[in-house]
């Protein structure tokens, strides 16, 4: 279970990642750009469920909290 749930939670974050990826390169936004990266390559070096779900959902959010108070 825990093996299955980390494949699919990275897959998640990985396609949040292409996605802030693409827009990032048609707006030109290095927020966007480096919230990708990260959300690209962090589940290679987070095994525990629960830490990738927070830390996954931190970046995914991270970039609408920032433009919001700036």
């Amino acid at each position: 279970m825990n093996q299955t749930a980390t494949l699919m939670w990275g897959m998640l974050f990985g396609a949040f990642g292409l996605g802030f990826l693409s827009y990032a390169k048609r707006q030109r936004d290095a927020l966007s750009l480096v919230v990708g990266v990260l959300l690209c390559a962090f589940p290679y070096f987070v095994s525990n469920v629960y830490l990738m779900v927070g830390v996954g959902a931190a970046l995914v959010a991270a970039p609408f909290v920032v433009r919001r108070f700036t």
